[in-house]
Protein backbone atom coordinates (compact mmCIF):
# COMPACT_ATOMS: atom_id res chain seq x y z
CA UNK A 1 0.00 0.00 0.00
CA UNK A 2 2.83 2.35 0.71
CA UNK A 3 5.58 1.02 -1.30
CA UNK A 4 7.35 4.06 -3.15
CA UNK A 5 6.47 6.64 -0.31
CA UNK A 6 8.73 9.17 0.47
CA UNK A 7 7.86 8.44 4.26
CA UNK A 8 7.87 5.34 6.09
CA UNK A 9 4.41 3.49 6.69
CA UNK A 10 4.62 4.13 10.07
CA UNK A 11 4.47 7.79 10.33
CA UNK A 12 1.62 7.67 7.55
CA UNK A 13 -0.35 5.25 9.72
CA UNK A 14 0.18 7.74 12.96
CA UNK A 15 -1.16 10.81 11.43
CA UNK A 16 -4.26 8.74 9.37
CA UNK A 17 -4.76 7.75 12.81
CA UNK A 18 -4.56 10.80 15.13
CA UNK A 19 -6.59 13.22 12.69
CA UNK A 20 -9.23 10.12 12.22
CA UNK A 21 -9.66 9.28 16.07
CA UNK A 22 -8.74 12.51 17.35
CA UNK A 23 -10.39 16.51 17.39
CA UNK A 24 -7.09 17.33 15.72
CA UNK A 25 -6.33 19.57 12.68
CA UNK A 26 -3.65 19.25 10.03
CA UNK A 27 -1.68 22.00 11.55
CA UNK A 28 -1.81 19.97 14.38
CA UNK A 29 -0.48 17.04 13.27
CA UNK A 30 2.32 18.96 11.08
CA UNK A 31 3.34 20.32 14.78
CA UNK A 32 3.31 17.57 16.54
CA UNK A 33 5.53 15.59 13.85
CA UNK A 34 8.01 18.68 13.71
CA UNK A 35 8.92 18.67 17.14
CA UNK A 36 9.55 14.71 16.86
CA UNK A 37 11.85 15.04 14.28
CA UNK A 38 9.81 14.76 10.92
CA UNK A 39 9.04 17.55 8.76
CA UNK A 40 5.61 16.83 6.91
CA UNK A 41 3.28 19.33 5.43
CA UNK A 42 -0.48 19.28 6.68
CA UNK A 43 -1.13 19.36 2.95
CA UNK A 44 0.35 15.85 3.23
CA UNK A 45 -1.23 14.59 5.74
CA UNK A 46 -4.44 15.72 3.74
CA UNK A 47 -3.40 13.41 0.97
CA UNK A 48 -2.58 10.89 2.75
CA UNK A 49 -5.78 10.96 4.55
CA UNK A 50 -8.05 11.08 1.59
CA UNK A 51 -5.95 8.22 0.15
CA UNK A 52 -5.39 5.78 2.14
CA UNK A 53 -8.40 5.75 3.87
CA UNK A 54 -10.83 3.79 2.39
CA UNK A 55 -8.27 1.22 1.39
CA UNK A 56 -7.59 1.36 5.32
CA UNK A 57 -11.08 0.26 6.01
CA UNK A 58 -10.93 -2.64 3.23
CA UNK A 59 -8.10 -3.81 5.60
CA UNK A 60 -9.95 -3.28 8.82
CA UNK A 61 -12.86 -5.08 7.38
CA UNK A 62 -10.65 -8.59 6.52
CA UNK A 63 -8.84 -8.39 9.92
CA UNK A 64 -11.74 -7.14 12.18
CA UNK A 65 -12.30 -9.13 15.15
CA UNK A 66 -15.93 -11.56 15.64
CA UNK A 67 -18.68 -9.45 16.93
CA UNK A 68 -21.31 -10.58 19.43
CA UNK A 69 -24.31 -11.70 18.87
CA UNK A 70 -25.92 -8.59 19.83
CA UNK A 71 -26.71 -5.58 17.84
CA UNK A 72 -28.21 -2.14 18.04
CA UNK A 73 -29.44 -0.45 15.45
CA UNK A 74 -30.25 2.88 14.92
CA UNK A 75 -30.39 5.83 12.49
CA UNK A 76 -29.32 9.30 13.03
CA UNK A 77 -28.90 12.84 10.75
CA UNK A 78 -25.90 14.57 10.31
CA UNK A 79 -24.42 17.40 7.05
CA UNK A 80 -22.52 16.87 4.33
CA UNK A 81 -21.59 19.02 2.13
CA UNK A 82 -23.88 21.54 3.42
CA UNK A 83 -26.96 18.45 2.66
CA UNK A 84 -28.94 16.91 5.66
CA UNK A 85 -28.25 13.16 5.51
CA UNK A 86 -29.27 10.07 7.48
CA UNK A 87 -27.00 8.78 8.65
CA UNK A 88 -28.00 4.06 9.60
CA UNK A 89 -25.19 2.67 11.82
CA UNK A 90 -25.07 -0.68 14.02
CA UNK A 91 -23.01 -1.26 16.74
CA UNK A 92 -22.26 -4.55 18.97
CA UNK A 93 -22.88 -5.39 22.83
CA UNK A 94 -19.30 -4.13 23.35
CA UNK A 95 -19.42 -0.90 21.10
CA UNK A 96 -17.50 -2.31 17.60
CA UNK A 97 -18.92 -0.40 14.63
CA UNK A 98 -20.87 -3.50 12.84
CA UNK A 99 -21.66 -1.46 9.71
CA UNK A 100 -22.67 2.40 8.39
CA UNK A 101 -24.40 3.50 5.10
CA UNK A 102 -25.20 7.42 4.42
CA UNK A 103 -29.19 7.74 3.01
CA UNK A 104 -30.44 10.52 1.94
CA UNK A 105 -34.08 9.01 2.51
CA UNK A 106 -35.01 7.46 5.64
CA UNK A 107 -37.57 4.89 4.53
CA UNK A 108 -38.19 1.37 4.34
CA UNK A 109 -35.70 0.90 1.26
CA UNK A 110 -33.12 2.51 2.53
CA UNK A 111 -33.18 0.69 6.12
CA UNK A 112 -33.25 -3.05 4.37
CA UNK A 113 -29.96 -1.94 1.95
CA UNK A 114 -28.23 -1.30 5.19
CA UNK A 115 -29.64 -4.43 6.71
CA UNK A 116 -28.51 -6.53 3.55
CA UNK A 117 -25.10 -4.87 3.50
CA UNK A 118 -24.48 -5.42 7.29
CA UNK A 119 -25.90 -9.34 7.05
CA UNK A 120 -23.89 -9.72 3.95
CA UNK A 121 -20.31 -8.63 5.64
CA UNK A 122 -21.14 -9.87 8.94
CA UNK A 123 -23.64 -13.15 9.57
CA UNK A 124 -26.69 -13.22 11.45
CA UNK A 125 -26.78 -12.09 14.95
CA UNK A 126 -29.23 -13.64 17.49
CA UNK A 127 -30.75 -10.26 18.40
CA UNK A 128 -30.94 -6.52 16.91
CA UNK A 129 -31.88 -3.99 19.03
CA UNK A 130 -33.92 -1.41 17.86
CA UNK A 131 -35.99 1.35 19.22
CA UNK A 132 -39.72 2.13 18.33
CA UNK A 133 -38.78 2.10 14.83
CA UNK A 134 -41.73 0.29 13.02
CA UNK A 135 -39.64 0.21 9.53
CA UNK A 136 -36.45 -1.18 10.94
CA UNK A 137 -38.59 -3.80 12.59
CA UNK A 138 -40.18 -4.68 8.65
CA UNK A 139 -36.20 -4.21 7.38
CA UNK A 140 -34.64 -6.45 9.81
CA UNK A 141 -37.83 -9.17 9.52
CA UNK A 142 -37.79 -8.62 5.46
CA UNK A 143 -33.77 -9.34 5.30
CA UNK A 144 -34.07 -11.88 7.92
CA UNK A 145 -36.45 -13.88 5.68
CA UNK A 146 -34.21 -13.20 3.13
CA UNK A 147 -31.19 -15.15 4.39
CA UNK A 148 -32.97 -17.68 5.64
CA UNK A 149 -34.33 -18.19 2.29
CA UNK A 150 -30.53 -18.45 0.71
CA UNK A 151 -29.11 -20.33 3.59
CA UNK A 152 -28.12 -23.77 1.87
CA UNK A 153 -27.20 -25.23 5.06
CA UNK A 154 -28.97 -28.52 6.93
CA UNK A 155 -29.03 -25.54 10.04
CA UNK A 156 -32.31 -24.95 11.77
CA UNK A 157 -31.91 -21.22 11.53
CA UNK A 158 -34.27 -19.34 14.17
CA UNK A 159 -35.78 -15.78 13.33
CA UNK A 160 -33.32 -12.88 14.58
CA UNK A 161 -34.85 -11.75 17.69
CA UNK A 162 -35.88 -7.79 17.82
CA UNK A 163 -36.39 -6.23 21.01
CA UNK A 164 -37.57 -2.47 20.90
CA UNK A 165 -36.83 -0.69 24.00
CA UNK A 166 -35.72 3.19 24.00
CA UNK A 167 -33.58 2.29 27.05
CA UNK A 168 -32.13 -0.83 25.86
CA UNK A 169 -31.13 1.47 23.00
CA UNK A 170 -29.26 3.97 24.74
CA UNK A 171 -25.71 2.47 23.93
CA UNK A 172 -25.69 3.43 20.13
CA UNK A 173 -27.50 6.63 20.79
CA UNK A 174 -25.17 7.86 23.46
CA UNK A 175 -22.41 6.73 20.25
CA UNK A 176 -24.42 8.88 17.82
CA UNK A 177 -23.17 12.51 20.01
CA UNK A 178 -19.59 10.99 19.22
CA UNK A 179 -19.61 11.22 15.48
CA UNK A 180 -22.20 14.40 15.06
CA UNK A 181 -19.00 16.26 17.10
CA UNK A 182 -16.38 14.20 14.90
CA UNK A 183 -17.99 15.40 11.77
CA UNK A 184 -18.62 19.17 12.91
CA UNK A 185 -14.63 19.91 12.49
CA UNK A 186 -13.97 17.18 9.30
CA UNK A 187 -14.27 17.78 6.03
CA UNK A 188 -14.00 14.25 5.48
CA UNK A 189 -17.53 12.55 6.50
CA UNK A 190 -16.23 8.57 5.49
CA UNK A 191 -12.86 9.67 6.86
CA UNK A 192 -14.26 10.53 10.37
CA UNK A 193 -16.94 7.51 10.33
CA UNK A 194 -13.71 5.03 9.64
CA UNK A 195 -12.10 6.81 12.32
CA UNK A 196 -14.61 6.62 14.89
CA UNK A 197 -15.50 2.99 13.79
CA UNK A 198 -11.78 1.49 13.47
CA UNK A 199 -8.76 2.90 14.83
CA UNK A 200 -10.32 2.52 18.82
CA UNK A 201 -8.80 -0.75 17.85
CA UNK A 202 -5.78 0.41 18.02
CA UNK A 203 -6.16 1.64 21.94
CA UNK A 204 -7.34 -2.14 23.10
CA UNK A 205 -4.89 -4.14 21.31
CA UNK A 206 -7.33 -5.98 18.85
CA UNK A 207 -5.12 -5.17 15.73
CA UNK A 208 -2.63 -6.37 13.80
CA UNK A 209 0.66 -4.99 14.82
CA UNK A 210 2.65 -5.93 12.23
CA UNK A 211 0.05 -4.05 9.51
CA UNK A 212 0.11 -0.89 11.41
CA UNK A 213 3.57 -0.50 12.38
CA UNK A 214 5.29 1.31 15.35
CA UNK A 215 6.28 4.80 15.55
CA UNK A 216 8.70 5.17 18.50
CA UNK A 217 10.05 8.91 19.70
CA UNK A 218 13.87 9.77 19.55
CA UNK A 219 15.51 9.42 22.87
CA UNK A 220 15.72 12.21 24.59
CA UNK A 221 15.10 15.53 22.11
CA UNK A 222 11.27 14.74 21.94
CA UNK A 223 10.33 14.41 25.57
CA UNK A 224 8.72 17.82 25.79
CA UNK A 225 6.63 16.92 22.41
CA UNK A 226 5.68 13.60 23.66
CA UNK A 227 4.44 15.59 26.86
CA UNK A 228 2.43 18.18 24.76
CA UNK A 229 0.82 15.83 21.96
CA UNK A 230 -0.78 13.73 25.24
CA UNK A 231 -2.15 16.54 26.72
CA UNK A 232 -3.54 17.16 23.46
CA UNK A 233 -4.77 13.52 22.89
CA UNK A 234 -6.47 14.06 26.46
CA UNK A 235 -8.26 17.15 25.74
CA UNK A 236 -9.17 16.13 22.53
CA UNK A 237 -13.62 14.41 22.48
CA UNK A 238 -13.63 11.51 21.66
Amino acid sequence: MFKGRHFDQSVILLCIRWYLAYNLSLRDLEEMMGERGVVVDHSTVNRWVRRFSPMLLERFNLRKRALSGRWHMDETYIKVRGQWMYLYRAIDSVGDTVEFMLSEQRDLLAAKRFMRKALHRHGRPDRIVIDGSQTNQEAIAACDGESRLRDRSARNLKPIRIPRSQYLNNRIEQDHRRIKRRVKTHDGVQGVLIGCSHFGWYRDGSHDAQAAGTFRLQPESNAEGAIRDNRRLKSAPR
